[in-house]
């Protein structure tokens, strides 16, 4: 039976877990195993450089943890070594720093993740990696509003020019005749 102390330890753990995914757009959960130490920096950089936290959690508490965040349908991935990614405002980037890494990697895989408290598979993170990024989204977006004013440009300029032509074969007539 752990001590009182132990015991209270590891619920400020799960309560801060708790608060971390609540907070949270999306999660991937990883089994790092057979990662170096080099690689594991290197990871660990990049997803802090794209915003994520990363660590490295007991699957016990990350359970209960997922429990009380009211994320449903993670638990059977919840075996051998775990890792977990969150991001509070970007919802691929954690899936496309650990998926690209997963490819490269003969042991490090993705098991699951979750979308806004919504449990996903592997399947599914690996489509939210392949997601374009927020700003070619909004430039997407954006060149469909202006295709059909540019659109209309171009017919306004052909309409235009073709006047312009017809003008000049009138003026060019009456010079002849004149």
């Amino acid at each position: 039976m752990p001590s009182q102390k132990i015991l209270e330890q590891k619920q400020a753990q799960v309560a801060a877990l708790t608060e971390i995914l609540k907070n949270s757009v999306t999660g991937v959960v990883v089994n790092y195993q057979g990662i170096t130490v080099e690689d594991d920096t290197k990871l660990r950089k990049s997803l802090r450089e794209a915003g994520c936290t990363y660590r490295v959690v007991k699957n016990t508490l990350l359970s209960r943890a997922l429990k009380d965040a009211g994320i449903e349908g993670l638990d059977p991935v919840l075996e051998g070594t775990t890792a977990i990614a969150v991001n509070d405002h970007d919802y691929a980037a954690g899936a496309k720093i650990l998926t690209e890494y997963a490819k490269k990697s003969q042991t490090f895989q993705v098991k699951a993740g979750f979308i806004d408290g919504e449990a996903v598979d592997a399947a599914g993170v690996t489509n939210l990696a392949e997601l374009p990024s927020k700003e070619e989204l909004i430039a997407r977006v954006l060149g469909g509003f202006n295709a059909p004013i540019q659109g209309l440009a171009n017919v306004l300029n052909g309409t235009i020019r073709g006047l312009a032509i017809a003008l000049n074969a009138i003026a060019e007539q009456k010079a002849a005749e004149g």
